[in-house]
Formats: structure tokens, C-alpha cells, sequence
């Protein structure tokens, strides 16, 4: 089972060259992208009905960004040519057609008549393919390294995310500078940021089989990959695509502009001593990058202290990551301390925990049953929630399930259970537009939640004398004053941050010298969140609905 599915650009050098002049002519902004109003207008001449057309954009516009580019414009024609001819349009029409080569372009009425009033110069044409995937990346870009205070124009946004930057510049950013929001939670975005490709985390104690399951998704080992019973992996390894195999040290990736890891040196070199970026060409990196981890330590090993804070590190990596995998295996279900303040540090991000017991037919049957039980017991206990989390079962590996082990019902249960992973895996980039608002709504509620924490703190000293004492107080009593915060405001408890960390934040600051609450910024954020975020997801939804 292939994990992802899109379809590739195929289409003869004859087609290629016939679908950038098209392009070129749809793009009514000429920055490389086709909007749902550059499409109504140009998809129209195809005289297909506008319930076939809307199948049309979801099925090109996959990864609901609001936009098509050319890759995306060629596989919207190329199922606009299938549908002329009378195919029905399913999600897998394309892969229905043997040689996609062999798929002429549609028939557009009117088309020649507009290709001859719009004289674009071959120059133009050509430059298409050098702003693909992220045509306006580079216009974007500009937004955050300008100093000047001008509102970014409504016109520069093309896409949803394009409108998320403008809106995290103009109304988030603001706040969460005033109120030191960045000091005490995640650092400002950047451009990276918003355009990096979704991300999966693997997470589990030492010989579980992190390395081999990703060998086994990529069918071939990474750059620097080890593999071995003893804890062989000792770095954090982001494995992404590349034009060639090659390891890139952990200090150069973290100052690179283009890379979404500059927040990372904050846990200073000897972190990035143990941190490293392995490219390679694949076509599933082409789509997501993994993150391999060290194994999580256990027993006598876990009592030798990290140079790093590992912990806040694997924090870190779950804010930006789509799924974290926990990974187990049958004879290592004991959660160890440190696994423990692992999994603690996933707090707020349960949605993306998916929990993984492979190696599972190295049992019988029956042992597995028990194994089972365990593992859905210790998990309880960690995790603290009545709900049961979703546990995948198999051996994901390059070698042949273990029949004689587990028989005939247990391989059968192996392969639905891998086949139910892979399809998790396979919708992360059709989501990942989904997940990125998702983590921006998040972002958003916990900076004004922080805004009316620091304000009320500030509030709370005295004008003259006594500051000393009552930011200790203040501090020592942080939960209470949390809570008063919580009524105050009416906010949800369960939205409010971890009363050590903060208070550990805290004690390096001077409570006198915070603002006092800004009623103009968190009323901005306000208006985001009820407001321009549903506007810019109406503007950029499917233009045929």
C-alpha cells in the first residue's frame, strides 16, 4: 500500500509547455498560484457543470490550502480532459489511466481568443516552474524581515496561510510581544514556520523499533540511521527530502532561514551537539519529515542526567509536529520515570498521539492478549484520562510477519492494523492545512490566556513599598491566582499552563516592570478568532460550494 497517493506531475514536455501558457493565462496575479476566482472564471470554458467542477478542485486542491499551483493546475486538466470524455470523477481517477502522458489537454472554448489578447512573454511562462510549490514564499518572507509598521495588503494573500501570517503579524504578534508570551511559551513564528511540511514524531524507550519503522516507511535506511538492541540512536534525527544523501549538523540546520528549527537554539550547543538533519530523495519526504529520537531511558540508565533538557526539547517538537507515534514493544511495556515526564510534556497535544506495540509478533495469540491489557493499563495510569487511546498492533519491519507465532486470524489483524497506520499517515498532508489553523487557534488562546495572567500579576503589586514580597507571594501561590484569573475572565481552567514551568519563568523576571493590560490587543485577538479566521476560511473554501 503506497502511503501517499497524489498523483505526480506526468505529462508529456508537448503538454507541459501547453499547461504553463494556460497557467500563465489563468493566473490573473501572475504570483504562481490559482485562486478559487482565477478558477471560476477560466474552468468555466471547459462547459463541464459546476457539481462536476467542484469535484475537480477538491480532488486538485488536495491539501485545502485555496489555491492551485501548477502541479495542481495540471492534474485539475488533466481530470477536466477524463470527464469530457466521459469518466466518472472519483478521488482515484488519475490512477485509473495507465500512461497519464498519453491524456491530452481539455477542450477550453474561448481559450484562444483570450491566449491572443494576453501577449505573456515566454520569460513569464518559464518562471512558473521555479515558484512551485510555494510561489509567493518569497513575498511572504518580506512581511516578517520588514521593520515597517504598514498593514501587509489583503491583495498579497493567495491562500490560507498567506492570510494565517498576515493575521499572526498584524494581531497576534503584537500581544504576545507586549506580554512576553515567547519567554514563557513557544517562540515568535516565522515564515519556515508556517510553509514546513507537516511533521510525525516517533517517541519510545530504546530498541523499540523507532529507526526500523522508518526504514521500513521509507525503504531505505536515512543518512547516519543505526540499528541495534542497544540504544544506537543518540540524537534527535529530523529526516526530510533532499536533492542527495547527506547529514547536516545540528548548529548549522537551527540558523537556516528556510528551516522551521531556529527555535531550537534555545537549549544551547549541547543540544545542537546532539541534533542533526539527514536529507535524502524520497518521494513520502517529499510530503512529510520525521523526527527519529533518542530511546527513552529506563532502570539504572535513567539516573545518568542528559547534557539537555530532553523533556523540553520533546515538548518542542510535539507543538510543531502533526502525529507523535509511541512507539512500545511486547517486552518493554514498563513506562519508565523519564517516559513518564515524556508523555507529561505531550500535554495539550492528545489529538496527535497515536500509540504503536510493535515487534508484536515476537508472542502467541494469548500472550498477546495479556500484553495488550498491559499496555492499555500503564497508559491509563500516565495518562490520566478515562478514554481509551487508539493502539495500533504488527511488527513493522522488512521481514515476514511471524505466522507460526500469532496464525492465520493474528496476520490478519496485523495487516488491517498496519493498513489502518498507514492511512493515519497518508491524511496528514491532506490535513496539514487543517492542523496548521488548528495550532494557530491554539497558539491564540493560550497568548491572551498569558496576557491575563501577566496583567493581573501586574496588577496585584503594590505602588511603593513591599515589591519584593509580594512577587514571592505572588509566585508562591501562582495556582490561586491562576484561579482568580480563571473567574475574573471566565476562561477554562484547562487552558491555563503548567503553574512549575510558569512559576520557573517567572522567578527570572520582575513582575513591577510587566504592562498593564492592553484591552485594544487582546481585543484584536478576539476579533481574529471570531471573526477574520472564519472569513479567511469562507474566502479560500471551495469555490464551486
Amino acid at each position: 500500500m503506497d502511503i501517499i497517493s497524489t498523483p505526480a506531475l506526468t505529462c508529456s514536455k508537448a503538454h507541459q509547455k501547453i499547461y504553463l501558457e494556460w497557467f500563465s493565462c489563468a493566473d490573473a496575479d501572475g504570483d504562481g498560484r490559482i485562486t478559487g476566482t482565477d478558477a471560476t472564471k477560466f474552468f468555466a470554458m471547459s462547459k463541464l457543470s459546476r457539481s462536476e467542477l467542484k469535484q475537480v478542485w477538491a480532488i486538485s486542491d488536495s491539501k485545502r490550502q485555496g489555491f492551485l499551483g501548477f502541479k495542481e493546475f495540471v492534474i485539475a486538466m488533466q481530470i477536466v480532459t477524463l470527464a469530457q470524455a466521459g469518466h466518472e470523477i472519483t478521488q482515484d481517477i488519475l490512477s485509473s489511466v495507465e500512461n497519464l502522458e498519453t491524456v491530452k489537454p481539455p477542450v477550453m472554448e474561448g481559450l484562444e481568443v483570450l491566449l491572443s489578447k494576453k501577449k505573456s512573454s515566454p520569460k513569464k511562462a518559464e518562471s512558473i516552474l521555479d515558484v512551485i510549490p510555494q510561489p509567493s514564499s518569497q513575498l511572504s518572507a518580506k512581511w516578517f524581515n520588514t521593520k515597517s509598521t504598514k498593514k501587509v495588503p489583503l491583495s498579497s494573500v493567495t491562500s490560507i496561510v498567506d492570510g494565517l501570517k498576515r493575521l499572526y503579524l498584524e494581531k497576534l504578534k503584537p500581544l504576545e510581544v507586549a506580554y512576553h508570551f515567547n519567554d514563557f511559551g513557544s517562540p515568535s513564528l516565522t515564515n519556515s514556520d508556517f510553509d514546513a511540511k507537516p511533521m510525525v514524531m516517533l517517541l519510545g524507550q530504546y530498541s523499540t523499533g523507532k529507526t526500523t519503522f522508518l526504514k521500513h516507511l521509507l525503504k531505505s535506511s536515512y543518512p547516519g540511521a543505526h540499528i541495534g538492541p542497544e540504544p544506537t540512536t543518540d540524537r534527535f534525527v529530523v529526516v526530510m527530502s533532499g536533492p542527495d544523501d547527506r547529514s547536516i549538523p545540528g548548529n548549522t540546520i537551527a540558523v537556516q532561514a528556510d528551516m522551521p528549527f531556529s527555535g531550537l537554539t534555545t537549549f544551547g550547543t549541547a543540544f545542537l551537539s546532539k541534533f542533526e538533519c539527514s536529507q535524502m530523495p524520497n518521494s513520502l519526504l517529499e510530503h512529510i519529515t520525521f523526527v527519529d529520537t533518542p530511546g527513552v531511558l529506563s532502570g539504572e540508565k535513567q539516573r545518568t542526567q542528559r547534557s539537555y533538557n530532553f523533556t523540553g526539547v520533546t515538548s518542542w517538537f510535539a507543538a510543531k509536529c502533526d502525529l507523535i507515534l509511541l512507539l512500545f514493544d511486547p517486552h518493554k511495556l514498563d513506562i519508565s520515570d523519564e517516559f513518564k515526564r515524556v508523555i507529561g510534556s505531550l500535554r495539550g497535544h492528545d489529538d496527535k498521539i497515536r500509540v504503536v506495540l510493535n515487534k508484536a509478533d515476537q508472542v502467541d495469540t494469548q500472550q498477546l492478549m495479556r500484553v495488550y491489557g498491559a499496555l492499555m493499563w500503564s497508559l491509563g495510569k500516565v495518562l490520566n484520562t478515562p478514554e481509551v487511546m487508539r493502539v495500533y498492533i504488527g511488527s513493522f519491519n522488512d521481514k515476514p510477519i511471524n505466522e507460526a507465532a500469532i496464525g492465520p486470524i493474528g496476520k490478519e489483524l496485523f495487516e488491517m492494523e498496519q493498513d489502518d497506520l498507514l492511512s493515519d499517515l497518508k491524511d496528514i498532508p491532506k490535513k496539514a492545512c487543517d492542523r496548521r489553523i488548528n495550532e494557530f487557534v491554539k497558539r491564540a488562546r493560550c497568548a491572551k490566556i498569558h496576557a491575563y495572567i501577566i496583567s493581573h500579576l501586574k496588577k496585584e503589586m503594590p505602588a511603593m513599598m513591599g515589591k519584593a514580597k509580594t512577587q514571592q507571594r505572588l509566585i508562591d501561590n501562582l495556582a490561586d491566582e491562576f484561579a482568580k484569573v480563571a473567574r475574573e475572565h471566565h476562561l477554562p481552567a484547562g487552558d491555563f499552563p503548567s503553574v512549575e514551568h510558569f512559576k520557573e519563568v517567572l522567578a527570572g523576571f520582575n513582575i513591577d516592570k510587566f504592562d498593564k493590560l492592553k484591552p485594544k490587543l487582546t481585543q484584536a485577538v478576539d476579533d481574529m478568532l471570531g471573526y477574520d479566521i472564519p472569513e479567511l476560511l469562507k474566502s479560500f473554501k471551495n469555490p464551486y460550494e
